[in-house]
């Protein structure tokens, strides 16, 4: 079986552990491990019985949730069938573009959507600093913030000035809700004020729901009409917009998440920083990037067939290869026994 680019195919994992995949212990899908909510799961039950019904194709009912959630007018949301497949039509936008400009290391799946349309890319360090006498004006750039892999959060203040260089700005915050509001630095409060704004959110991370397949773009309403033309009537499910109304009015989970990620990402940078060969960096989120003097790959191999743990490879960021590796945070003890059988 093919090694996976993403984080998370247990199949994968299994085949190469000779267990069940429910056997692996998960670290490389950034993924809560305080959910899905209960609340979620209860409005998924409700709806069962309409599951025999379309979707609305309007998605009233949840781009209402999330214009409140958010404090927008509806018509600035368009939800959709995860991030990914709001980055499919993200790239084919930014493809009309002269050129797209890349922070990286890039999360893998940008490569993929600019790809598919012939986009035309030029990779930037994570540094963020575009060469001022560059030409922008007839360019895109594509970023995330909080930055995967590395966990950085970059301020808004730092941002803000590329959307008066560029033709689109397409901000992918799908960490962002792991960071308490006191500190956010989301760019949903200007997407108003700049029609060449695209920020991206997934409800997938933060609430455990990856299986459901739920993200959204907020951007100008006469680019999301255009974007609603371009593809399939009826992304999001029944089960996946229930679940998404009821998770975004959780505030017990989400306040109970800002509580749980500090202390137990301390826990696992620090146990982290202790073993020899290997060097955490600081995050802002719920995954840390670790600096390895030892092959990852091979690590990755030992840690599934001795200890049924698998963490995320970074020979698909191509700036980071062989030499780093990627965990979720998890609880106490799934933290404690990655780091035991890393010693």
């Amino acid at each position: 079986m093919r090694q996976p680019a993403h984080g998370g195919n247990l199949a994968w994992a299994a085949a190469l552990a000779g267990c069940p995949p429910d056997a692996i212990l998960d670290f490389s899908a950034s993924i809560s491990p305080l959910g899905p909510p209960n609340s979620a799961i209860a409005a998924i039950m409700s709806q069962i019985g309409n599951l025999r019904h379309y979707p609305d194709p309007n998605y009233s009912e949840l781009r209402l949730a999330l214009s409140h959630f958010h404090q927008l007018p509806p018509e600035w949301i368009l939800p959709g069938n995860g991030s990914a497949e709001l980055l499919t039509l993200i790239g084919r936008e930014l493809a009309q573009l002269a050129a797209t400009i890349l922070i990286t290391p890039a999360f893998g799946d940008y490569y993929r959507t600019l790809g598919a349309y012939e986009a035309k890319v030029l990779e930037s360090p994570l540094l963020l600093v575009i060469d001022k006498g560059q030409r922008t004006k007839d360019k895109g750039l594509l970023l995330n913030n909080p930055h995967n892999p590395t966990g950085k959060l970059f301020s808004r203040d730092s941002i803000l000035p590329y959307l008066e260089q560029f033709a689109l700005v397409v901000v992918d915050e799908a960490f962002m809700d792991f960071v308490p509001p006191d500190e956010e630095q989301s760019l949903i409060s200007v997407v108003q004020e700049y029609a060449n704004l695209v920020v991206l959110r997934s409800l997938t991370k933060f609430y455990s729901l990856p299986g459901l397949r739920l993200g959204y773009a907020i951007a100008h309403p006469d680019l999301l009409a255009k974007w609603q033309l371009w593809r399939d009537p009826w992304p999001v499910n029944t089960l996946a917009a229930a679940a998404a109304i009821a998770a975004l009015q959780d505030t017990e989970f989400q306040q109970q998440t800002w509580a749980w990620l500090p202390p137990a990402r301390n826990q696992l940078f620090q146990g982290l920083a202790e073993i020899p060969g290997l060097q955490p960096q600081a995050s802002a989120v719920n995954f840390l990037l670790v600096e390895s003097q030892e092959s990852t790959s091979q690590l990755q191999q030992q840690l599934l067939i001795h200890h049924q743990i698998l963490i995320r490879d970074c020979l698909s960021f191509k700036e980071l290869g062989d030499r780093f590796f990627r965990v979720a945070v998890r609880s106490q003890s799934d933290n404690q026994r990655l780091l035991t059988a890393l010693r």
